[in-house]
């Protein structure tokens, strides 16, 4: 067979593909209401003679492209839905929806997974093994992941390998982000609820006040991560939101504090969460306060096998060279693609798409956001790539 070559043929997608993804820009929507999106998805993969399943996961789609020769599956992974944020730019494909905006690059990874769907078909007589495209919805909101899996998006047949990217405009085109190990967080909230004695505010001997005790509380939260965890490890505990009392000369019955908890390893996650539950119980009773801490785990870290990785990146140097593998690029940050590479190995690395010439940076969830669609074919060529290692070994 003929080598592939890869770049040339996601190149010649190009017109292709920012059509689609300023299409999806144009008209997003948020987690579990995707069905434009999925509509388009699963029409388009239909069209590529692909078995295709709808309704995964609610709003999820999952297309099997199915060699002529046996071998490996891969999963390729992309989400689709958008944010509940009101989007600020004025370019002439910004959304068209009040309120709701793709601000952190899901449109440009389903216009990319559609473009690896679209060309790896072209090649399908020569796949050995078969490649289960995974649309997914509701990522933003850490519910799209465990949905589909309690669909069974990992069964029939079970993923051997997965690869999946993120574009990132914090990283300049022709960089990626390539790094053994964990490289997503994972993420819990936290919900205490502290209570007291209320009374007036003028006699707070009278009362046990339930906002001073949160306050320390608080405070003492922030010594977890600097006093508990492994300087060599990583730990956040962040308290993002306090509901306490109703008017200004009132100490309030109760406190309620919720947060975020954001790990790399879940020994960690452990640790945090018996130091939370130590502090809280510690200075309430100190203060003559009650403390209940509930800990939802939401997001498992996502971890890039080593072995998935040595063997990608000796694959992507051809594309961007030794300079443009970043070992370092990690992110507190969460994604529930996690969920899907507990225990199949794989690699999810970072694409990088920073806008040219952009004066003011703006990232991630932010209604300004935007990435360089030349990441976009260049998306198309490395995913593709990768997995033809697997189930293309002549390419």
């Amino acid at each position: 067979m003929t080598k592939i070559d890869f770049k040339t043929e996601a190149e010649a997608l190009r017109d292709e593909l920012v059509a689609r993804r300023r299409d999806f820009h144009r008209h997003p929507e948020l987690g579990f209401e995707e069905v434009r999106t999925a509509g388009i998805v699963a029409e388009e993969l239909a069209r590529l003679g692909m078995e295709v399943q709808t309704g995964v996961g609610r709003t999820g789609v999952v297309g099997l492209l199915e060699g002529d020769q046996d071998g490996p599956t891969v999963l390729v992974r992309a989400d689709m839905d958008a944010l509940p944020i009101q989007e600020e730019n004025t370019s002439e494909y910004a959304s068209s929806v009040p309120g709701k905006m793709h601000a952190c690059g899901h449109d440009g990874h389903t216009a990319i997974a559609l473009g690896v769907a679209r060309l790896l078909s072209q090649h399908r007589s020569h796949i050995a093994g078969r490649v289960k495209f995974v649309f997914q919805p509701a990522e933003e909101i850490a519910g799209g992941a465990k949905a589909m899996v309690a669909d069974g998006v990992l069964r029939d047949p079970r993923p051997d390998v997965s690869v999946g990217l993120h574009l990132w405009n914090g990283m300049p085109l022709g960089r990626l982000g390539v790094a053994d190990g964990p490289v997503m967080a994972g993420s819990s909230e936290f919900v205490l609820r502290i209570t007291g004695k209320g009374g007036h505010a003028a006699s707070p001997h009278l009362t046990i006040d339930p906002v001073v005790c949160a306050a320390q509380v608080i405070t003492a939260f922030q010594t977890i991560a600097s006093r508990s965890v492994n300087p060599l490890d990583s730990a956040v505990v962040s308290a993002t939101y306090l509901r306490a009392g109703t008017a200004f000369n009132v100490i309030p019955q109760d406190v309620e504090v919720r947060g975020t908890i954001r790990i790399f390893r879940l020994e960690v996650r452990d640790l945090v969460e018996r130091r939370m539950h130590e502090i809280s119980q510690g200075i309430a009773g100190a203060m003559g306060c009650t403390a209940e801490l509930n800990i939802i785990h939401q997001l498992l870290p996502v971890v890039n096998h080593p072995e998935v990785g040595a063997r990608l990146r000796g694959l992507f140097r051809r594309f961007v060279g030794d300079e443009g593998l970043d070992m370092t690029e990690r992110t507190m940050g969460a994604e529930d693609v996690g969920l899907l590479m507990d225990d199949v190995p794989g690699m999810y690395f970072f694409l990088g798409a920073k806008v040219p010439d952009q004066e003011v940076y703006y990232g991630h969830h932010h209604p300004r956001f935007d990435f360089d669609e030349n990441a976009l074919p260049l998306g198309v060529a490395l995913l593709s790539a990768a997995v033809a290692e697997y189930v293309l070994p002549e390419a």
